[in-house]
Order: C-alpha cells, then sequence, then structure tokens
C-alpha cells in the first residue's frame, strides 16, 4: 500500500510516517502543496494524509486539485490532518474532497483504524464498480440481441422501427433527405423448395453480409425485414445516391454467383426498390417505408434481378 503524507513539519511527520511503516505501508513524504501534486500524478498513491496548513497553498485547494486529476471511476481517500478540531475546519475538509479527519498528534492506533477503514471502502467500491462494469456488459449484450437478427446477424425488424424513427426525426430537424431501400432475394420459396431449408438460410446469410459489405457509413442501417427481405436506410441520402449504393448491392449478389436452377437466371439476384424524402411535420416515417414497397413490388413485376425507384421522391 503506497500512502502520501503531506505534511510541512519534519517532527509532526516523523510520527505518522513511523506508524505507517509498521502498518507496512511505503510512505512517500513531501512538504508542500506542489510537490503533493506532482507526486500524485507521478505515483498514484493508494491514500493520502494531507496537512491543512503548508507553505504555499492550504490542504483543500490541494484536495480539490487532486480531485481534478482523477480519472473517471478513479478515488483515492483523502484524510486530512489537522491540530484544530472545530467543526468549520472538518466541513470544509469534506466539501473540499476530504473523506476523514485526523488530529495532531496522531495517535497510532486511531490511525491505523482509519486505514483499516478506508482500505475496506475502497475493496467495496472496488467490487461495486467492478459488478457495475459487469451489468453494463451483460445490458450490452442483451439489448445487442435483442436488436440483432440471429440468423444473418444485421439488426432485426424491431431494431429497423425504432431506427428509422428516430433517423426521421432528426433528418427533420436538419432539414436533410433520407433514403431507403428494400431488398428482395428473386424466388427464395422456390430455392428453399429445391434446396432445403439449411441452403435456404445460408444463402440469406450470404447475402445479408454482401449487403453489410456495401454499407460504408456508421450512420447507415442494414435490417432483415422479412423472410428474405432486408431494409437499408440511408441518412443524409438523395435518390441519385441512393441508387449508385442498391445498383452496387445487385451486383454484387450477382458476383456471390449462388446457383439457383427454379430461377429463370439460374442463380440467386435481388429486386431492389429505393425511396427517398425530406420530412416534415406532417409526414410520418410510413410513407417512406410505403413508397420503397411499392418500388420493391414494381421492380418483382418488371421482371426482377433489377432497381426500381419510387415514382414520388
Amino acid at each position: 500500500m503506497i500512502i502520501l503524507v503531506v505534511e510541512d513539519s519534519r517532527s509532526a511527520l516523523r510520527l505518522p510516517a513511523h506508524h505507517l511503516e509498521r502498518f507496512g505501508a511505503t510512505v512517500l513524504s513531501v512538504g508542500d502543496g506542489e510537490t503533493a501534486l506532482e507526486t500524485y500524478a507521478q505515483d498514484r498513491p493508494d491514500l493520502i494524509l494531507l496537512d491543512l496548513v503548508l507553505p504555499d497553498m492550504d490542504g483543500y485547494v490541494v484536495a480539490q486539485r487532486i480531485r481534478a486529476m482523477e480519472n473517471p471511476g478513479e478515488w483515492t481517500p483523502i484524510i486530512f490532518l489537522s491540530s484544530e478540531s472545530d467543526d468549520p475546519n472538518i466541513e470544509n475538509g469534506i466539501v473540499a474532497g476530504g473523506d476523514d479527519y485526523l488530529l495532531k498528534p496522531v495517535s497510532e492506533i486511531v490511525l491505523g483504524a482509519k486505514i483499516r477503514a478506508m482500505q475496506h471502502i475502497v475493496l467495496m467500491r472496488s467490487s461495486l464498480i467492478a459488478l457495475t462494469r459487469k451489468l453494463d456488459a451483460a445490458n450490452q449484450e442483451l439489448v445487442r440481441i435483442s436488436t440483432t437478427d440471429n440468423l444473418t446477424g444485421v439488426s432485426n425488424r424491431r431494431f429497423f422501427d425504432e431506427a428509422i424513427s428516430v433517423e426521421w426525426r432528426r433528418a427533420r430537424r436538419h432539414s436533410n433527405s433520407i433514403a431507403m431501400m428494400m431488398c428482395d432475394v428473386d424466388y427464395f420459396k422456390l430455392y428453399n423448395d429445391t434446396y432445403g431449408q439449411q441452403a435456404g438460410d445460408d444463402c440469406l446469410r450470404k447475402v445479408a453480409k454482401a449487403i453489410r459489405q456495401h454499407i460504408e457509413r456508421p450512420s447507415d442501417i442494414v435490417a432483415r425485414y422479412g423472410g428474405e427481405e432486408f431494409a437499408v436506410v440511408l441518412p443524409e441520402t438523395t435518390i441519385g445516391g441512393a441508387l449508385i449504393v442498391a445498383e452496387e448491392i445487385r451486383d454484387a449478389i450477382r458476383a456471390l454467383n449462388i446457383q439457383h436452377a427454379s430461377s429463370p437466371g439460374g442463380q440467386v439476384t435481388l429486386s431492389i426498390g429505393i425511396a427517398s424524402a425530406a420530412p416534415g411535420f406532417d409526414n410520418p416515417p410510413d410513407d417512406l417505408i410505403q413508397a420503397t414497397i411499392k418500388a420493391v413490388l414494381r421492380a418483382k413485376q418488371e421482371g426482377r434481378d433489377r432497381v426500381c425507384r419510387a415514382d414520388a421522391t
């Protein structure tokens, strides 16, 4: 255990330093506030005994500056030393960031009890922080699981429904356009009937991966919308930008060269519908979703393996 003792009087320092060494601690002794701050920054002691009266600044200022130097989640116990026992001194010490108060001359028994109490608090605090971090990690994992499609690894429909509303409001606040595309795997039911469900699942995983690889910005969203449908949300994107991305995705799926004997083209392809809108105060995101769905239906009606834009953009 490393204990920093800040005391300008050598005679007053000798007794607590002796007690601490008998306690088994490594003692760092300094005689002024600036040196105390430098030593704290360099050695990060486990506990600080801090005299209220120092030659360059009072102990209250030292405590405040130490607290300002601590990293988030970090805490070093500070015990003030003083020959005065009046209530205002104690109150000022706690306000400045202190944790306890010792009268000089320091009693070895009281000092030992204070240190053991502080050690106990540090251990309990460390355990609580560790538990909190585990709970935070567990909660984050639960959120990830609840918003991720188990089969493909992209976001699920629940996440999409929440995200499209958030992005819609953001686009409305900043007067930006937002684009969306719906990607439908062509003749997927026939694919399942021909090759079996396991092959169908593997096909969807490959399609989802290819779509995700062509979505570059962190703000873009890829989600499994339905059985063989994938929705892509592109914030701050016009219909022209969405068209470029959609064609890249369509080409990427063809490049996978997944054989599909029951498809006219002999391989797995995508029909993609795209739409874009500038959110107003009277049009909900459902308008954009419905426009995108109509566009993908038209792509399927016109022969599949193509990108169709919504009529109203």
